[in-house]
Order: C-alpha cells, then sequence, then structure tokens
C-alpha cells in the first residue's frame, strides 16, 4: 500500500514513517517545508513530496497515486491556529473526493466528556477536522490520544520539565483530573494498523480513544516523572489559579511556545481518559507499556541530543554533556538544559527566517 504522511517530519511523524516502511508500506513523505532527506535516518527510502495543506494544488500532488492518507497536521503553535486548522482540514478533506486514496487516519486528541460549547479551543479544533476529514466520503478513523508519553512530545516534555526543574511544584487544584497517557510507541502501532485495515472488510470509522493502562491525576503523572528521575519532588496544593496563569507559567519553565502551552492549558481542566466501549485495542494482542515503563523508555532518549547528532550540531550536544556533569543540584541542571534548549529554539527560527 502507498501511505501518504502529511506531517511526517514531526514528533509522531518521524516515528510513523520507519513504522510503515517495516510493515511493508511504500511511503510517501511530505511537510510544509522543503524535505531535508538527510535529516533522517529513513530519508532515502521513501518518495518526498513537499506540500502545505492549506494550498490545494500542492494537497493534489500530494495525494496523487497514494492509497492512504495519514494527517498529522497541527498548527498549535502558530496565532489563529485554529482558522489555519480548519483551512488546512477543508482543502485535504475537499481534494480527497477527487483522489486515489481510499483510507484516512488523523491523530486527534481525547474528548473530555462535557456539551461541545465547554471544549477548549484546542480540543474543539482537534474534533472540527475529524468532521471536516469525514465530510470527504472515504473511510476516515480519528485515533484520539491524550497526553503522550515519549521524548519530544510537547504535552510530556511540558511536565517533564515542570516535574524536575522546580523544587516545590504548585499544581493548582482543578488540575487533580483524571488523565490516561499512552507511550509514543503505542501510538504509531496503533496508527499502522489502522493505516493497513482492509477497508473492502468493514474497516473501523469515526473514532477510537488510545490510551494506556493507567489513569492517574496530573500531579501524580508529575510524580511519576519526578519519581522516574530520581528527583524528590514536593507537590503544592494552589487554591485558585487562572487557565491562563497556568499557561504562561508552563511557557515561562518550559522550552514550549507560548501559544501552544497557553491552548494546553485550557484543556487541563476536564477528565481526559479513553471511553470503555470506543477504546483501540492492539490487533496482535501485546499489551500496552505501563505509565513507569514509557516514563523511563522516555526519560532515556533526549531528542535534543538526538537532533544534535543527527545534524551534527557538536556544540549543541557537548554543552549539553557539560551541564549534565556538572556537580550541581539537578534544579539547577533542569534550568541549564532549558536554556540551551531555548537557544536552540532561537536559532532554529534564525536559520529558517534566512
Amino acid at each position: 500500500m502507498k501511505v501518504l504522511v502529511l506531517g511526517a517530519t514531526g514528533y509522531v511523524g518521524s516515528r510513523l514513517v520507519p513504522a510503515l516502511l517495516d510493515a511493508g508500506h511504500d511511503v510517501v513523505a511530505s511537510s510544509s517545508r522543503a524535505p531535508r532527506p538527510d535529516a533522517h535516518a529513513w530519508g532515502d527510502r521513501v518518495e518526498w513530496r513537499r506540500c502545505d495543506a492549506t494550498v490545494r494544488d500542492q494537497v493534489d500532488s500530494a495525494l496523487a497515486g497514494v492509497d492512504a492518507l495519514v494527517y498529522l497536521v497541527h498548527s498549535l503553535d502558530a496565532s489563529g491556529f485554529v482558522d489555519r486548522d480548519r483551512l488546512a482540514a477543508s482543502t485535504v478533506g475537499e481534494a480527497l473526493v477527487t483522489s486515489t486514496v481510499q483510507r484516512v487516519v488523523y491523530l486527534s486528541g481525547l474528548v473530555p466528556d462535557v456539551p461541545p460549547a465547554q471544549l477548549s479551543a484546542h480540543l474543539a479544533s482537534r474534533h472540527e477536522v475529524e468532521s471536516l476529514l469525514a465530510d470527504s466520503g472515504r473511510s476516515v478513523l480519528a485515533l484520539r490520544a491524550g497526553v503522550v508519553i515519549g521524548a519530544g512530545s510537547t504535552s510530556f516534555e511540558i511536565i517533564r520539565q515542570l516535574a524536575t526543574l522546580l523544587l516545590v511544584q504548585p499544581v493548582p487544584v482543578w488540575m487533580n483530573r483524571h488523565v490516561q497517557p499512552v507511550a509514543v510507541s503505542d501510538v504509531v502501532r496503533a496508527l499502522v494498523e489502522a493505516v493497513a485495515t482492509d477497508t473492502e472488510a468493514g474497516a473501523v470509522t469515526g473514532s477510537l480513544d488510545v490510551g494506556g493502562p493507567d489513569v492517574v491525576s496530573y500531579p501524580d503523572l508529575m510524580a511519576a516523572v519526578s519519581r522516574a528521575s530520581g528527583l524528590v519532588r514536593l507537590r503544592l496544593p494552589v487554591p485558585a489559579a487562572p487557565s491562563t496563569a497556568v499557561g504562561l507559567g508552563m511557557a515561562a519553565l518550559s522550552a514550549a511556545p507560548p501559544r501552544t502551552a497557553l491552548a494546553l492549558a485550557h484543556s487541563l481542566r476536564e477528565d481526559m481518559v479513553c471511553r470503555p466501549d470506543h477504546t483501540w485495542a492492539p490487533a496482535d494482542g501485546r499489551p500496552l507499556l505501563d505509565l513507569d515503563t514509557a516514563v523511563a523508555l522516555a526519560l532515556a532518549d533526549d531528542p535534543d541530543v538526538a537532533e544534535s547528532s543527527r545534524r551534527g550540531d557538536a556544540g549543541w550536544t557537548r554543552g549539553q554533556a557539560v551541564i549534565e556533569a556538572l556537580p550541581s543540584p539537578a534544579s539547577v541542571r533542569a534550568a541549564g538544559l532549558l536554556a540551551v534548549r531555548r537557544l536552540r529554539t532561537v536559532r532554529g527560527l534564525l536559520d529558517r527566517s534566512r
């Protein structure tokens, strides 16, 4: 099967592509930026097509001759992300009508059991994208995941940095909500399985929730990260804290873009757990990774070091290694690593502006 991955160079996409290749698929890798095959170990094993999902001509070219589409397009870190994601989904949905694509898989977000009007802008947008893609008339399945545990995942990196940087961690009482995190390796498994499903044999459409075996509160999730890091941290309940203030604090104390942190903060007020009757179960029967195992694997895989090595940024890698080796408290090292990540972000923005 020929599979187009829109968003192939992103956090999930860069992990999904090699998994699809291992499963025997021909992969077309696409992103909105110019292709850089040498930036990925699998770069010479795929066909590259540049595609801005909001531009119809580019979408038509990307979809040409493709059997299945994995849609990983999100604009959470951009201003006006709701409008941009709506335009992208509408453009792709319209193009699907006249394409050869039979199967569409979209990685969405868990939707809490509340009236649509109460959804955060972030979650409401994900749900809207599901509907717009479904309007294409193709076999569309949205896989809804909450906190994805893995090095480089925006939500996990925010939690990791908050859980290691602060000795005393203020936690608003309204964040004592239940969440069902899932390992990124299991998200990739679900995506590969969904793509391979035979549409003629009655493939599942609509939506399925993807979550790990553990349901915990957000403070417990932070505690799991601190524990796996070998750190003792104190979480202090805070009676009142507006979502906006929490989002700004998350942005200040993590490497996440401010808009992303604010959007995610507004999604923390509801339980984010899987629906019992709409939950993905692996067809191969292999169990999903538990929370402690997923966190341990994520902490052992430093995305900045891996990316620096791939790009040949030896200076950044050495700088991080020096900070990690400093005979200083873990919170000091965490602050140093955060500074390095922010500098790398600034450098990336400067490189893209040239």
